[in-house]
């Protein structure tokens, strides 16, 4: 029996972004056309690796620092939640790439809740396994406040529920702009014993 269930939801690419590989000393990310993605993540870009250095997410599991297999290859966001971030937020757009973000798609409903271990399969066959909720922290609001002044800090309250979800690469392959993507779920029954 088939482990992953595909579903009837469909989404679209709408913004494809790439952190420099300097990007310790910058958290933006810059709009590109396309993304070559390889195992390691989006080939050339900051956040590629197969490991990478635990931090504070993974701070009860690991002493911040230790080498731990990548997972956080890329962010992806939805342009649904980021209408509503900007909404709240009081701007009139909001710029992806203040954020980090590697890709924006639209069309699947409440993207920050799809399960850990979905799979985002595009047309070419490039599949990226989703890790989880990418959580909101303040970092963003340095690049924010850069664009817009004193906005930056409304940023983490904002995203809560909707910064999207971190993923890595289960399949290689290239994606563009319009690239549409289905979405796969892991046929798994909720963990009846979790108390929080």
């Amino acid at each position: 029996m088939p482990a992953l269930i595909p579903t009837d939801h469909y989404g679209k690419v709408t913004w494809l972004g790439s952190c420099a590989t300097n990007s310790e000393v910058r958290l933006a990310s810059d709009p590109v056309q396309s993304l070559e993605v390889g195992f390691a993540g989006p080939k050339g870009e900051f956040h590629s690796g197969l490991t990478r250095m635990s931090c504070i997410r993974v701070k009860d599991q690991y002493s911040e620092g230790t080498e731990i297999r990548n997972t956080r290859q890329l962010s992806i966001l939805s342009a649904e939640e980021i209408s509503l971030i900007t909404a709240e937020m009081g701007l009139d757009e909001f710029n992806p790439g203040w954020v980090g973000a590697s890709i924006v798609i639209e069309g699947i409903p409440d993207f920050t809740l799809v399960p850990p271990s979905s799979r985002l399969q595009f047309k070419d066959g490039a599949t990226l396994t989703v890790d989880m909720e990418n959580r909101p922290c303040v970092s963003p609001g340095l690049e924010i406040n850069k664009d817009q002044p004193a906005k930056g800090k409304l940023f983490k309250p904002a995203a809560t529920g909707r910064r999207g979800v971190t993923a890595w690469v289960e399949r290689e392959g290239t994606i563009s702009l319009g690239d549409e993507l289905r979405l796969h779920i892991p046929d798994q029954r909720a963990w009846p014993h979790l108390t929080t």
